[in-house]
């Protein structure tokens, strides 16, 4: 299956568009007159009604605190590397999965997350 190919507008999966005329990308636009969605080209005059009148946005926000955010499912993940030099602060355990990602509170911070491994303690921490 092509990017430009929809199984059906009632599987929610729009995809990605490509122009006929010139091969950029489609974007999607509303033809106010006519009342419905159409994908346009950018580049072009070409443009398309949409197939499914649904358009997707993935916004996440971090409103709580970033630790409670974390899945402790992570313990599991055998990608994430493990450290016994991070003892646990809870449970004074020495086998953690830790990882790096981009901190709630700053969007150009980093911040490493360390998940205890312990299924009776699982606690997670920064440092």
């Amino acid at each position: 299956m092509d990017a430009t190919t929809n199984s059906g507008a009632n599987t929610g999966f729009v995809g990605i568009k490509f122009c006929q005329e010139c091969n950029n990308m489609l974007y999607p636009k509303e033809d106010k007159e006519n009342r419905i969605l159409l994908y346009a080209c950018r580049r072009c005059d070409f443009h398309q009604a949409a197939d499914n009148p649904c358009i997707y946005v993935n916004k996440i926000t971090h409103e709580v605190d970033e630790l409670t955010q974390i899945v402790t499912d992570v313990i599991s993940d055998p990608t994430l590397p493990r450290t016994s030099d991070h003892p646990c602060p809870k449970c004074r355990g020495h086998d953690a999965v830790f990882f790096q990602a981009q901190s709630a509170r700053s969007e150009d911070r980093m911040t490493l997350y360390y998940v205890c491994r312990n299924q009776d303690c699982l606690y997670r921490w920064t440092e």
